[in-house]
């Protein structure tokens, strides 16, 4: 038997993926589906953060990383796409998200598509 990560968060997470894109559709902007997101993180009392920096340590020098579009009960990133589809790109940057913020589990949900396919992303060394 398979543990799954973050089961219940995840459930909950993905039923408000498909609200937002059953309310939307699939033609708005990123900024849009993160906007309608937030409402309903915040209406279901979610604790979260959004436009995360995820700076690098390197040699004790700090580089500047990428900015992630939500974290989750301080425990899942999200990253939001809207575009035509999900790429090698997409999976590499969640895979940064994920080394830089040590996490486990990370989701990329790409609202362009005509059904939501939400991509559960797993990090083996992450602690959280």
């Amino acid at each position: 038997m398979t543990k799954i990560i973050h089961k219940y968060l995840s459930y909950k997470l993905i039923g408000l993926f498909y609200e937002v894109h059953n309310k939307l559709g699939r033609f708005c902007k990123h900024d849009q589906y993160c906007d309608a997101i937030e409402i309903l993180l915040r209406k279901g009392k979610f604790e979260y953060k959004r436009e995360i920096d995820t700076p690098i340590n390197f040699h004790g020098k700090i580089i500047k990383g990428n900015r992630l579009d939500f974290i989750i009960s301080n425990l899942v990133p999200v990253d939001i796409k809207a575009k035509k589809m999900i790429t090698t790109e997409d999976y590499n940057q969640i895979k940064r998200y994920l080394k830089a913020t040590n996490r486990i589990l990370g989701i990329i949900i790409n609202f362009r598509d005509e059904s939501l396919k939400p991509k559960r992303i797993l990090n083996s060394k992450g602690m959280y």
